[in-house]
């Protein structure tokens, strides 16, 4: 009897060492790694996005790892300060956001073509606006809609660009100014003409274009921005002393390393590449500038 006792003693501590060397820590062995990410389009298309993305994570993590959805850019970034998420897919804005509220927070990774982004000014074609390579200035007087109030693409950067060639404010340019809550809303709302003008994603643009969902005689681009650092994948600073030392390096490669086609389409992004906090410093920048962030 002692001698099978003793055997079954061993290989439950075979199996905890094991579990240990391939987990990171004992700590992971129970604990699930969460992430989440700004509702920048629509819900199904999001639980779609991240779920692959979660069973990604968890193959190469070794732990388990689950996506939680939120209603809205500060619900995220809230999530992120609370702990209740330990990683997050922000953009610019709601990134800089979190890694002020959490020491030692830091950005990893970002899409290919997140360092140079660029927003759409839409408009709808009764307007009679068309595309223009300078700003457009006849917007003015014009009803007007942003996505997110937290957006960096949807909102920071398009009041930026608007306050800088008309000296004023959206709410003294345009005859009503909206905010539609995210990007796939802007675009229905222009195409449908109940706002005449609005900003959206370029890359919501597009997929929608591929997607058969814009309509060419009711809506069109009337001006792309100059380019802007936008989304990124960012960590959180303890997530070492929770899931072993090396993990947050660990995340950072495993998104890095991602190649699979569905996974990277659905964001869209051609691959995903390191990124830092250096990165987003133009965003605090102008959110600081426009009154948005205040230190």
């Amino acid at each position: 009897m002692r001698s099978r006792i003793d055997d079954w003693s061993k290989w439950v501590l075979w199996i905890a060492i094991y579990s240990c060397l391939n987990s990171y820590s004992l700590n992971a062995i129970c604990a699930d790694f969460t992430f989440t990410a700004i509702p920048d389009q629509d819900t199904a298309g999001l639980q779609e996005r991240f779920g692959k993305i979660a069973d990604y994570l968890a193959k190469e993590l070794k732990v388990p790892v689950k996506y939680i959805p939120v209603k809205s850019y500060s619900a995220s970034v809230q999530a992120f300060k609370n702990n209740e998420v330990q990683l997050a897919w922000f953009g610019g804005l709601s990134g800089v956001q979190a890694r002020l509220a959490v020491m030692h927070s830091k950005a990893i990774a970002q899409g290919k073509e997140d360092p140079n982004f660029i927003t759409y000014f839409i408009a709808n074609t009764n307007t009679g606006l068309s595309f223009t390579e300078c700003f457009p200035f006849n917007i003015v007087d014009k009803t007007f809609t942003f996505g997110a109030k937290g957006s960096t693409s949807g909102r920071l950067m398009p009041e930026y660009f608007i306050q800088k060639a008309l000296g004023k404010t959206p709410r003294e340019v345009f005859k009503r100014v909206g905010f539609s809550g995210d990007h796939s809303k802007t675009l229905a709302l222009v195409q449908s003409g109940s706002y005449q003008v609005g900003v959206i994603n370029y890359k919501v643009w597009q997929k929608a274009v591929s997607a058969g969902q814009v309509d060419p005689k009711r809506v069109q681009v009337i001006w792309r921005t100059p380019s802007y650092p936008d989304y990124n994948w960012t960590i959180r600073g303890d997530v070492d002393r929770t899931y072993g030392q090396g993990f947050s390096q660990a995340v950072q490669q495993a998104l890095i390393q991602l190649k699979a086609p569905e996974i990277l389409n659905s964001f869209p992004r051609s691959s995903f590449i390191s990124a830092d906090n250096e990165m987003y410093q133009p965003i605090l920048e102008t959110a600081i500038e426009l009154g948005i962030i205040r230190q």
